[in-house]
């Protein structure tokens, strides 16, 4: 599957996961005194929570490579505020349906929590930074499986995908199942200063030179890598792996890709330096078959509806409810 398909399986998730994400384990009783960022129904969401989950944003951007810095702060902000009023919409919503929790169900859950803890000490030392007992955080747990079970029974179990559906959907985006050519290839680097001057760029050019020809007389290509390339592929014999187009720069990549497998290049001048280049094998672009793909298609599909349907129920949540939003000049 190519990486738009994943990129938008990864972008509803996400979205599915904010929507149902553990909001933050204080009771509402120690958050009275906080600053208000917003209140649904008279219930208040704090700064508190608004600073906890922007955190939770900042460390997922982090773990991506990325920063508040590469988008709009003021955007993220008004996410991220919207989103806890989604979350206390459905969560004010699940209480309305009684829905019973299984005391042993909140006991797992409280262990799972504990186990990242190297000890049951620190366990009640973090709680304690928190202001939280474990009596609240188990009100909160019960809470997140209220909300996840009247998720799973007001619109998981009713969505259904047929395969007509999928088909109709893999038919019409053909671009999105298509592999790209890609090339696996191993090289041989000799760096050299892109600034250094005709001389010392010969001398570098005559060390490959002397590789090159030891590698026509029957010499290992792996083994000489191992032992000349300055590239950290030589602990793998210079083998870079599977790679497409765009990956590489443009003097290896036009070399690489005209190759036949098992050909190796003259020597190659990039600004790396000089490289000798085999190429081990090679896939040209292909489709994925709709019989290899249906059933992630059909997953693909049901969060994608999933998604649509609980933005629907917040509207309609939304309409009826009184919502209050104090972080719009922080944002503007």
């Amino acid at each position: 599957m190519n990486t738009k398909f994943n990129k938008w399986m990864w972008i509803i998730t996400a979205v599915i996961a904010l929507i149902m994400m553990v909001s933050p384990a204080m009771s509402k009783e120690t958050q009275v005194s906080d600053k208000k960022v917003a209140v649904v129904n008279g219930i208040v969401i704090t700064q508190v929570d608004f600073d906890q989950e922007m955190s939770r944003v900042q460390m997922k951007l982090m773990k991506a490579g990325k920063s508040f810095d590469d988008f709009n702060l003021s955007s993220i902000k008004k996410d991220v505020l919207e989103s806890l009023i989604n979350h206390e919409l459905l969560q004010q919503e699940s209480q309305k349906h009684k829905i019973k929790v299984d005391k042993a169900k909140i006991n797992e859950q409280l262990e799972k929590m504990k186990k990242q803890f190297p000890s049951e000490e620190r366990f009640k030392e973090a709680l304690s930074m928190m202001n939280l007992s474990e009596a609240d955080l188990e009100r909160q747990i019960k809470n997140d499986i209220v909300l996840q079970q009247f998720i799973d029974k007001q619109f998981i179990q009713k969505i259904q995908i047929s395969d007509e559906e999928t088909k109709i959907y893999y038919d019409s985006h053909p671009d999105s199942f298509k592999t790209p050519e890609m090339v696996k290839a191993s090289h041989i680097l000799i760096k050299v200063d892109p600034q250094a001057d005709k001389a010392q760029k010969l001398k570098v050019r005559n060390k490959l030179e002397t590789i090159r020809k030891k590698l026509e007389n029957g010499e290992d290509f792996a083994a000489l890598a191992k032992q000349y390339s300055d590239c950290p592929s030589k602990a793998k014999g210079g083998d870079l792996g599977f790679f497409g187009h765009g990956q590489m720069v443009k003097p290896f990549e036009e070399v690489a890709f005209a190759l036949n497998t098992g050909d190796m290049s003259d020597i190659v001048e990039t600004e790396f330096g000089y490289h000798l280049i085999k190429v081990t094998d090679k896939k040209p672009e292909s489709t994925i078959l709709y019989k290899n793909i249906k059933d992630r298609l059909n997953q693909y599909l049901k969060q994608e509806k999933l998604h649509n349907e609980i933005n629907k129920n917040i509207e309609k949540l939304k309409e009826k409810a009184k919502v209050e939003r104090y972080l719009k000049k922080d944002t503007e």
